[in-house]
């Protein structure tokens, strides 16, 4: 109880010096929960679909119930950093990617408009599993091309030995935007 007691006061301290709620809760080894704003009781629950269906995204995020994230579990530093990586297990067939679109309302779409992202993009180890699927609009900005700039930061951060793989996994998986906001 004194253990829980004191977490939570470092907690509130960490939050009074100005780091956010995620970032925070990563760097004390508590998982954040994206749908609750808080704390998960377990691990972060890469690949666990709540919702197939009726998906709504908000503020340049996915919906979480559909779009939770998922990553190879197997993957790991010294196979995603080496150079081409990525493309060797790429693997999203247009049937699915129409999936994605069709669970998030899409039915119509001009070139350009969106794409379908990689929650967890695969050079930190995200699958290609549709709990990893969204269709990320360009605009309003930041949009996928923002997110691109947050791919690269947590590829080198993770292959630079700064980051490690999970908690990159992690922060992605739990707000991209907040990590971009933060490096820009």
């Amino acid at each position: 109880m004194l253990a829980r007691w004191r977490r939570g006061v470092a907690l509130a301290r960490m939050l009074a010096a100005g780091m956010s709620l995620a970032a925070m809760m990563v760097a004390c080894g508590t998982e954040f929960n994206p749908d609750t704003g808080g704390a998960s009781t377990g691990a972060y629950q890469f690949g666990v679909q709540t919702k197939t269906s009726h998906c709504v995204a908000k503020g340049g995020l996915p919906d979480h119930a559909c779009t939770p994230g998922d990553i190879f579990t197997n993957a790991t530093k010294d196979q995603i950093c080496v150079s081409g990586y990525s493309s060797s297990v790429r693997d999203v067939p247009q049937s699915v990617k129409e999936q994605v679109y069709a669970a998030y309302g899409i039915t119509s779409r001009q070139p350009g408009q969106y794409e379908v992202d990689h929650l967890v993009n695969l050079s930190i180890g995200g699958s290609n599993d549709i709990s990893n699927l969204w269709p990320e609009a360009a605009s309003p900005k930041p949009g996928f091309h923002e997110k691109d700039e947050v791919e690269v930061y947590f590829q080198n951060q993770v292959c630079s030995g700064k980051i490690d793989l999970r908690t990159a996994q992690i922060q992605i998986a739990s707000n991209w935007l907040e990590v971009y906001n933060q490096i820009k």
